[in-house]
């Protein structure tokens, strides 16, 4: 963590720690020891970006989530999708795949069969939306939005495109179950973003380029935490990629272990004991369709 200076607009930095996930690398973010979520983001990494050869790519094999919604937005490559509740779907750059996990969900992520043929580049956001708690045990869902049903905001020299909640003045589509603020941009170099206000809780992640936020350089793979109710602007000096997120603060705690997120400790421990009966008959987490094999459960 970095102490902000008197003027700093800027209350927390945190550098993304790299992850080897098998074959290519992962920028974690959140959770950290000292900050377990901004606004409801309780997990935040950044995957790529990674080439691989013919016969390389993602291959995460089903496994539980609870508590959270599940997050997914590429800048490239693509990665197919499948849950306990039948889906299957690739996700392509500026696509949101939103999961919602609530009282339980299994789900793979793997490449494309067409592009483990051929190699492929992958790179994107991975995050993870913890439920208030009173939907942690809401039924789970899943929901698609392509890229054209998103909105997009051009503001001198910068390209926004709103994920979920609202921010510029326009609301994604993607339903969400508190405030949320969530925003990819893209800006040219010499362009002067003002970071919507109306959040309580506000960060900025940046992905490329070189930028400065309220005169400080934030390099990439760094995430800006920022003062509450601060006028923060972010200047470009190169073309430069940054993700905005944040929201309303989760008032409760959070317990994450592993894939599991919830308020209350003893239903983590009661969703490990489930996950030990995965593939059983009556199994509390079903089986995803399509799929014949899942992550054992960690031995800590």
């Amino acid at each position: 963590m970095t102490a902000p200076t008197a003027s700093s607009c800027i209350l927390d930095r945190i550098a993304g720690r790299s992850r080897d996930l098998g074959g290519f690398a992962v920028r974690r973010v959140l959770p950290i020891a000292h900050r377990k979520l901004v606004g409801p983001f309780v997990f935040f990494d950044e995957m790529g970006p990674a080439v691989f050869t013919p016969g390389g790519g993602i291959d995460v094999r089903p496994h539980p989530h609870i508590g959270l919604a599940t997050v997914t937005y590429l800048f490239e490559g693509r990665i197919r999708h499948r849950d306990s509740l039948g889906s299957l779907q690739d996700i392509t750059p500026g696509d949101v795949n939103w999961m919602t996990a609530g009282r339980g969900i299994v789900h793979s992520e793997r490449t494309h069969p067409d592009d483990l043929a051929n190699g492929y580049a992958i790179h994107g956001i991975q995050s993870w939306v913890a439920l208030p708690a009173a939907d942690e045990e809401i039924e789970p869902a899943f929901v698609h939005h392509p890229a054209a049903s998103l909105p997009r905001v051009q503001r001198d020299g910068a390209r926004l495109s709103v994920i979920a909640g609202r921010a510029y003045g326009v609301q994604s589509p993607v339903a969400v179950r508190s405030p949320t603020l969530y925003v990819a941009a893209e800006l040219d170099a010499g362009a002067v973003l003002p970071v919507c206000g109306e959040h309580e809780e506000r960060a900025v992640y940046v992905v490329s380029g070189a930028v400065e936020i309220g005169g400080e350089a934030v390099p990439p793979g760094e995430l800006a935490v920022l003062v509450p109710g601060a006028e923060v602007t972010v200047t470009a000096r190169s073309a430069s990629r940054l993700m905005l997120l944040g929201g309303a603060r989760l008032p409760e705690a959070r317990t994450v272990w592993w894939n599991l997120v919830s308020t209350r400790p003893e239903r983590i421990e009661q969703a490990k004991a489930d996950w030990l009966r995965y593939g059983e008959a009556g199994s509390p987490f079903p089986a995803v369709p399509g799929e014949h094999e899942f992550i054992p459960l960690p031995s800590a």
